[in-house]
């Protein structure tokens, strides 16, 4: 088992003993409990405690910061619509399976279309589009084919 994942699952375990699906805890103390580097902490955030996940993070940086988790419930909808206004005006190709594995692993998409998806939006189907914008047409692609799948 990584770190990642050791980490994954003292948070998850700890937020299953919290009162209301809601737990406060110290960057700084979680990366000396596990012995590694804030980034990190900031990684298994963004990797396991995703809104796709099913919760909300909230952060605030300095000698008093804290990582607020909140477990959520979200309609498939509320979901797609949150990922379409969290892309951006950029998606690395890396983003870009990371969202759509977290959409399938939740239910929010079927495999197949989150693998067709992928499929479309690798760097061999955008081969005839510049690399300085690939970016760019990525994050435009998501979110059209999440906006279509609401439909």
């Amino acid at each position: 088992m990584g770190i990642s994942d050791l980490i994954a699952s003292f948070l998850q375990e700890s937020l299953d003993e919290s009162d209301g699906g809601v737990l406060e805890v110290q960057r700084s103390d979680l990366a000396q409990r596990f012995n590694c580097v804030p980034s990190q902490i900031n990684y298994v955030m963004s990797t396991r405690f995703s809104p796709e996940h099913g919760y909300i993070v909230e952060s605030r940086r300095g000698g008093n910061g804290y990582i607020r988790i909140t477990r959520v419930r979200m309609d498939r909808q509320t979901l797609l619509m949150h990922v379409v206004n969290s892309v951006g005006g950029e998606l690395d190709l890396a983003s870009a399976k990371a969202i759509l594995s977290n959409l399938t692993s939740s239910g929010a998409l079927e495999q197949n279309v989150g693998e067709t998806l992928l499929t479309c939006m690798g760097d061999r189907a955008l081969g005839a589009v510049p690399r300085q914008t690939r970016d760019t047409v990525r994050a435009e692609m998501m979110k059209q084919a999440l906006i279509h799948q609401l439909g």
